[in-house]
């Protein structure tokens, strides 16, 4: 007689009970919701901001399922539930006029209000940490975007630098020339005669490695032409699309959206979903709202301001405005920029503490640039300006009064302490290395999400159930006994999922469908094994015995083949394949612990 060892019914009680708990709060699904966060660095959403959502939606005639606070560490938030979306976009309107006093979004308003999905599980399951799995964009619903990166402007900036650089190298080391500018895909560099050109050239060979630099004449002068290696216009290319990555995903983190996908797709592309998010106007501008720091020189000269005056800019200047609107004359010569930064922070002025003001750290080329310069330029005006959504505001053009080493820069203007903190978040989040363009969005409804959830429900359900059917019939009582087992499996595996927090795409379930069949293959092994061995004369308990430890090989064999297919997928395919092949990999492992436990 083949008794069960009481530590296995234990343990299948276990699991039994683990696979019910961790699966149950993806039941309860997601609730359209309405969620509050701050947009300034100083500001934190505090508890009081729910009694006003609670209120301007009473106030507005909505009923909700609830409003609450969450206290995080991106300035907390606030969340109110809904029904449907239509309440959800009544909300949104009431909730914006209530917590921003009607300013508009992204225009000095306090709070960022977005339309969101949230889980609606009950908040003991939550504090199990007993959570729903994601759900990927084809499911939840979100905005999609495709952002393709400027590499042109990329190589250009890196060229500006390249020249500054060359300016510095060139003036420390006594070697003169006649002017260093960017034409095109190249930087040129005058000289009167060859002493200094192969001085120059010399000296560049040696320490901007990452150029080629070739003598050449245009006119009676003569020229030293720089263009950039292959491999380095490469590396700078791969910079520039990382550093975007980067940037976009500091900015969106510090914005509090769950969630989002932020990858590489080909040589100059990035894709960008924020599942959850309805609103493609707010997704827009927490994308564009990087900045960056530029450092220029104010041109004051006498035939400057005249030529201003007159209306006329004259040539290597751009005008720019002051905050309080007096234009200032900026040379396009960048001395330094955001990649330079390595902090940001808000604060107060070291010598009026009660100025607010932005305190910067830069790097260590960053920092002997900015004390060479400043060395150099006692008595000039320094602008400092913040490039933000292609838009360039002098923030203050402060005079030099002496040297700065060390890295650290302290801006202030006329600032307030909300503006000082904005700027600063701003800067952290990082700098673009290229401008982008977005050349295809794609707003995916929640509807459509819940009719693709729907329609994945129904073909893992009838494949479940064809199945069930079949091995009832062709097996009879072991059949039954495979049909429960398989359940068992489909519990472990979504909570498996729910555990891990993964992400369920649309693929992800067309996996997970296919995991069925792959599952109970297993019982077919054991159950012809168990005939094989009844038709040889074996005792009908003895063959049981003998059918479960001659399988056990071969389902492990098959499984292990399985997750390592799984495996290979998951590292070198992308988008849906990855879905799939996720889905594959956690269905390895639950078919071989329920089969054999069963």
């Amino acid at each position: 007689m083949n008794r069960i060892a009481w530590w296995r019914l234990v343990v299948m009680g276990l699991a039994l009970a683990f696979g019910l708990l961790y699966s149950l709060p993806n039941i309860f699904g997601e609730s359209p919701a309405v969620q509050v966060s701050t947009a300034r660095a100083t500001l934190k959403v505090e508890p009081r901001v729910a009694d006003q959502v609670e209120a301007a939606l009473e106030a507005a005639g909505v009923p909700h399922k609830g409003v609450i606070w969450e206290a995080n560490n991106t300035g907390n938030t606030v969340r109110a539930r809904f029904d449907n979306t239509d309440l959800q976009l009544r909300a949104k309107d009431a909730i914006e006029k209530a917590v921003n006093g009607g300013l508009l979004a992204g225009v000095n308003a306090p709070y960022v209000v977005a339309l969101n999905l949230i889980s609606a599980s009950p908040r003991w399951l939550s504090a199990l940490n007993a959570l729903p799995m994601y759900l990927g964009l084809d499911l939840r619903g979100g905005v999609h975007f495709l952002l393709e990166v400027d590499m042109k402007a990329a190589l250009a900036k890196r060229l500006d630098a390249v020249a500054g650089e060359a300016r510095t190298l060139l003036r420390d080391k006594r070697v003169r020339h006649n002017g260093i500018s960017r034409s095109g895909e190249t930087v040129e560099i005058l000289f009167r005669d060859e002493a200094n050109r192969a001085a120059a050239t010399e000296l560049l060979t040696t320490t901007l490695a990452e150029m080629a630099w070739q003598p050449a004449t245009a006119g009676a002068d003569l020229l030293l032409r720089g263009s950039l290696q292959s491999a380095a216009a490469a590396a700078v290319k791969e910079t520039a699309l990382k550093q975007n990555i980067s940037t976009l995903s500091n900015r969106i983190n510090e914005l509090g959206v769950a969630e989002p996908i932020v990858q590489q797709q080909g040589a100059e592309r990035i894709v960008v979903q924020l599942p959850g998010v309805q609103d493609t106007a707010k997704a827009k501008d927490i994308l564009g709202r990087t900045a960056t720091l530029e450092i220029r020189m104010v041109d004051d000269s006498p035939e400057a301001l005249s030529a201003l005056e007159a209306g006329r800019v004259p040539a290597g200047l751009e005008v720019y405005t002051e905050r309080g609107g007096l234009p200032l004359l900026l040379k396009k010569d960048v001395v330094l920029t955001g990649e330079s930064l390595t902090d940001a922070q808000a604060g107060f002025d070291s010598q009026n503490a009660s100025q607010p003001a932005v305190h910067l750290t830069l790097d260590g080329k960053g920092a002997r640039i900015f004390r060479d310069v400043t060395r150099e330029s006692i008595g000039k005006r320094m602008a400092i300006v913040l490039v933000e959504k292609g838009q360039g505001e002098v923030i203050t053009a402060p005079v030099i009064r002496g040297e700065i080493p060390g890295g650290r820069v302290q801006i202030t203007g006329s600032m307030t302490s909300v503006e000082a903190a904005e700027t600063a978040l701003l800067l952290r989040a990082g700098s673009l290395a290229a401008p982008m363009e977005i050349i295809e969005e794609r707003l995916i409804g929640p509807s459509l999400g819940a009719d693709n959830i729907a329609k994945g429900f129904n073909a893992t359900l009838w494949g479940f159930v064809v199945i069930a059917i079949f091995m009832a019939i062709y097996y009879s009582l072991f059949g039954v006994v495979s049909v429960l087992a398989l359940t068992l499996n489909l519990l472990l595996l979504f909570a498996l999922l729910s555990l891990l927090q993964a992400t369920l795409t649309l693929p992800g379930i067309a996996a997970m469908a296919l995991t069925l069949g792959m599952a109970i293959d297993a019982n077919v092994l054991i159950n012809e094994r168990v005939r094989e061995e009844i038709r040889d004369g074996v005792a009908p308990q003895a063959a049981i015995s003998t059918g479960y430890e001659k399988a056990w090989a071969t389902i492990l064999d098959s499984n292990i083949t399985t997750l390592i297919a799984g495996v290979a997928l998951l590292v070198f395919g992308s988008g849906p394949v990855r879905g799939f092949a996720g889905g594959a990999c956690a269905g390895a492992s639950p078919p071989m612990f329920s089969a054999v436990s069963s």
